[in-house]
């Protein structure tokens, strides 16, 4: 009995550094900062498949490790923001654009967004920027920047996508404590249509930067045009 006591003790020696920092680590991720693999391409053409994207978990709030409780808070979600959160529907990590915050009135019309009845603008992207979005058969989508609120970004529509009930939901207005996300890539993504609303203690932090991104197409290639790139 002593010599197993022996061996435990001996084990916990050798290995307590290596645990020690795999628990703060995991701690570190939980609760201050993570770095998500994107596996779908719901947010095109802002982030791509491939990409590795840095979330800042403490950009809103504190919250106790591994679960969504939050110990202390000092920010709220803002229109526009990339945010992180597990799925209402099936508790998938996903990331989306906020575009409705509480109290909002939003409508989706044939694939035009409006807000508190302000319809968002629409600029068609240059042919220099669209150059830079590393995407295949471009041809087959519009790219454009998207304006309202105050914030702007890209989005993406597929053309000759007429008719469809998904470019189109009726004026709903945001719960309290709820927000409406939607995607980047408009009409390829299960949003706010698909999920419904998120909830304010579901959103676990704001993306705010890719960290290096892997073309899946292309043997895994790095991009390296999208290292360290901005949100």
């Amino acid at each position: 009995m002593t010599d197993w006591f022996d061996k435990q003790k001996n084990l916990w020696r050798d290995w307590r550094t290596f645990l020690l920092f795999i628990a703060i680590m995991l701690v570190f991720r939980s609760a201050i900062a993570d770095w998500n693999q994107v596996p779908s391409g719901s947010m095109k053409p802002s982030i791509l498949v491939g990409d590795r994207i840095v979330v800042d978990k403490l950009a809103y709030d504190l919250r106790i490790p591994f679960t969504l409780h939050r110990i202390a808070r000092w920010a709220e979600p803002e229109r526009g923001d990339v945010v992180t959160f597990p799925s209402p529907a099936d508790e998938r990590l996903l990331v989306k654009r906020i575009i409705g915050l509480p109290g909002d009135v939003v409508e989706l019309r044939n694939n035009q967004l409006i807000v508190n009845g302000e319809r968002a603008t629409y600029t068609e992207l240059s042919a220099e920027e669209i150059s830079r979005i590393q995407l295949p058969n471009k041809r087959g989508y519009r790219f454009v920047r998207e304006s309202q609120g105050g914030v702007s970004y890209f989005v993406m529509f597929r053309r000759g996508f007429h008719a469809r009930p998904y470019q189109s939901f009726a004026p709903v207005t945001v719960p309290d404590h709820h927000f409406l996300m939607l995607g980047d890539n408009r009409d390829d993504s299960s949003d706010y249509r698909v999920i419904g609303w998120v909830e304010r203690e579901r959103i676990l932090g704001r993306a705010k930067t890719i960290a290096f991104s892997l073309n899946y197409d292309n043997y895994y290639a790095p991009r390296m045009n999208r290292f360290f790139e901005p949100l």
